[in-house]
């Protein structure tokens, strides 16, 4: 006989992310079963119940974009205080003879791992950089985030255009447009899970106008259309890029994008910041995605993404933390904070909300990836959920606790769940010895500051 599927109360928090769970939520079978409204008890037994009264719960984070591979080079002294160009410049060369098979397995492994303590319960890498040697960069990714448990977009990235030829990638860590097309047909029939529920997806990513060629954009958009998966890319993140562009190519990113066959709702954009209203309007109404990475823009000086606008053309809008070379940690909830604070610079303090900031963190960054079994508190969503607890020093005296968690500056998740299962216990991920990862992480990003 079948067994009878365990029902989970996650009872009575302080707050959720969500109308109509005042008593809580119900899971079942990895899935949200029942939204406990105020007053009400579950309409059907439970057989476990989870006192969640020290909690204000959220909807799991998702990530939309980052560099793992550059937590080996956090404040890196060669690339301090520098603008996106010349910052690129003084790391690529690092990173190209540096990066190994083991340094990105420690990378990637610490990078899940404090992104999934910040409450982050789905993530997408943009691993854009193959020097020889790490032609299997996404197995072992696939494999880091299997072992952490959690949801990855393994997004496969690339580079083929050298300073030599125009662009402005190290010749050590690119490799040529059959070898990047044929990997990518590799790893989509390995790991691309289209079904409901799928703790691995693939992404097609070329890495910017300025280190690939125009072929490689083209057929990875046949490609990508021909096994139904999603497209990314960085774009207009600089007004440098924009330059680059109409001098090479006689024409701005957007223009560049439509001409590739990119102007689509299976892609999204990193950065996206310096758009025209015209070009708001366009990318609104293909449906083209853009990754909001507030704390890398305030550290590059790149810009302010025009989030409001593009929501409202049509675009969905996410949060990615980016590199963390570029932002120096992984923390998503820190980066709904930062967007919050940068959104309401941009724009004024009655425009930009926290459930702004949220949304851009959980239903606007699953809708960038394609995804709708994630990024809500509903009834039959995936059961990604990430509680906070309210008590540190400074929430003390704070009035709305979901407002709390991004004004008083959470940056910790005291429980994350994911697929109805705990990841994150006490603050602490399961089955992780943090002083060992923080012990070989440290001890191989040694070895990139001696590269100087």
């Amino acid at each position: 006989m079948p067994t009878m599927t365990e029902r989970v109360w996650l009872k009575d928090p302080i707050a959720v992310l969500a109308d109509g769970a005042e008593r809580g939520i119900v899971v079942e079978n990895g899935k949200i079963a029942e939204l406990v409204g105020k007053g009400a008890e579950p309409t059907h037994p439970v057989h476990k119940v989870f006192d969640a009264s020290k909690h204000v719960v959220t909807p799991g984070l998702v990530n939309t974009h980052h560099h793992m591979f550059q937590t080996l080079t956090r404040a890196h002294p060669a690339a301090i205080n520098k603008e996106l160009f010349p910052w690129l410049q003084a790391l690529f060369p690092i990173w190209s003879k540096n990066v190994n098979p083991d340094n990105l397995r420690l990378a990637t492994r610490l990078a899940l791992t404090e992104l999934l303590m910040s409450g982050c319960t789905t993530a997408s890498d943009h691993q854009y950089l193959y020097p020889k040697g790490l032609d299997e960069a996404m197995d072992i990714q696939a494999d880091e985030a299997g072992k952490l448990g959690v949801r990855m977009t393994l997004t496969r990235g690339s580079l083929n255009l050298t300073e030599a030829e125009g662009g402005n990638a190290d010749q050590n860590a690119v490799q040529d447009t059959d070898t990047i097309l044929a990997d990518c047909e590799r790893v989509i029939n390995r790991y691309h899970d289209a079904s409901e529920g799928a703790m691995l997806q693939v992404a097609l990513a070329p890495c910017a106008p300025f280190n690939v060629t125009k072929r490689l954009m083209v057929e990875t958009a046949e490609l990508a259309a021909k096994c139904n998966c999603h497209m990314h890319t960085h774009l207009a993140e600089t007004r440098d890029e924009n330059a680059y562009c109409l001098e090479h190519f006689g024409y701005r990113p957007v223009d560049y994008l439509e001409e590739v066959g990119w102007m689509s709702d299976r892609v999204w954009l990193a950065h996206g910041i310096h758009f025209n209203d015209d070009e708001v309007k366009r990318l609104g109404k293909a449906g083209v995605g853009v990754s909001h990475c507030p704390t890398s823009n305030m550290v590059l000086a790149s810009g302010q993404c025009r989030t409001k606008e593009l929501e409202a053309a049509g675009s969905p809008v996410g949060l990615g933390v980016d590199g963390s070379a570029s932002n120096d940690n992984s923390n998503l909830m820190e980066g709904i904070r930062h967007a919050l604070m940068i959104g309401r610079l941009t724009y004024n303090a009655e425009s930009v909300t926290h459930f702004d900031a949220f949304r851009w963190a959980t239903e606007g960054s699953a809708n960038c990836l394609g995804r709708k079994d994630i990024g809500a508190i509903a009834v039959g969503r995936q059961a990604d959920m990430a509680f906070y607890s309210l008590d540190e020093l400074r929430f003390s005296g704070a009035g709305d606790p979901l407002a709390a968690l991004v004004l008083c500056g959470a940056y910790k998740a005291d429980r994350v769940m994911v697929k109805g299962d705990w990841k994150v216990e006490d603050g602490a991920p399961i089955g992780v010895d943090l002083g060992q990862l923080r012990y070989e992480h440290g001890q191989a990003a040694k070895k990139f500051l001696e590269a100087i």
